[in-house]
């Protein structure tokens, strides 16, 4: 046996599933992600002792995300749905009703690093600990709204998707609004920054809802158009993301964000009087 054999030896277990063309596109994202994880921890090693802290989060998210892929990839991870739509395009060798593999994996994955994405962006704007939780914890429902709504076989997954999309819109407000405004604060340079990224971050969040709506949700692409979307959005999001916005801070003194490793913080400490 040669190639790719996940989806033989974990044979899919809905009648909507990925075939071996999903599960190669899995195991390329899974080795770019590895990739863009083993280069976040090299560079790490080569900053200064005090500049590492920003580079600390994306390597645990870019970790989180590796493996999710490598389980997806794997053909592992997902559980059969009743579809609460039909077409006439792909779902004609399934039957009806069929089921469609949902993938709690991602959402797992999901619920780990996308909150951390979101406190990895703010960290350069001085927000409070307090508004900062606050958009953390929305993103966390954003998540969890998703995965309850996929799991649904009925029309009230919509109601879940409403909810989860209410709760991105704020966490999508909160990046574009306040912590726009609390990084001009700190400086223009980090203002500038902050600029380039934020929308950036907003316009792909926008986008995770449309993928939602398309896949498990109205059943209208295959899930291995799914795997591709997705995984599409999760490599602009996260590695590209990320070191692009690691790059343009790095001339940037992390103590200006209102923390400090405790190396800079005792260094800068008046000696102590006679």
């Amino acid at each position: 046996m040669s190639g790719n054999q996940a989806v033989n030896i974990n044979p899919p277990n809905a009648q909507i599933d990925i075939t071996s063309h999903g599960s190669d596109w899995l195991w390329a994202a899974f080795s770019l992600f590895t990739i863009f994880d083993l280069g976040m921890v090299a560079w790490m090693w080569l900053r200064p002792k005090t500049q590492r802290v920003l580079h600390l989060l994306p390597i645990v998210i870019l970790t989180v995300t590796m493996v999710t892929y490598f389980t997806m990839a794997s053909n592992l991870g997902s559980t059969p749905i009743t579809a609460e739509f039909y077409g006439n395009h792909h779902q004609d060798q399934a039957g009806d009703p069929a089921t469609r593999a949902i993938w709690y994996a991602r959402y797992i994955g999901w619920t780990l690093s996308l909150p951390l994405l979101v406190a990895e962006v703010l960290l350069a704007t001085g927000l409070s600990a307090t508004e900062v939780s606050a958009a953390l914890f929305m993103e966390v429902v954003f998540v969890v709204s998703y995965l309850v709504g996929a799991l649904v076989s009925s029309t009230y997954k919509w109601g879940y998707f409403a909810i989860g999309t209410a709760a991105l819109l704020y966490v999508i407000s909160y990046l574009v609004g306040p912590g726009l405004i609390a990084a001009g604060h700190v400086g223009a340079d980090v203002r500038k920054v902050y600029i380039t990224t934020a929308p950036f971050v907003a316009f792909l969040f926008f986008l995770y809802p449309i993928a939602w709506g398309l896949s498990e949700g109205g059943n209208v692409i295959h899930p291995d158009s799914e795997m591709v979307f997705y995984g599409i959005l999760d490599l602009l999001v996260q590695p590209v993301l990320l070191f692009a916005y690691i790059f343009q801070l790095r001339n940037i003194d992390i103590a200006r964000f209102g923390f400090a490793p405790r190396e800079t913080i005792i260094g800068e400490k008046p000696a102590a009087t006679a």
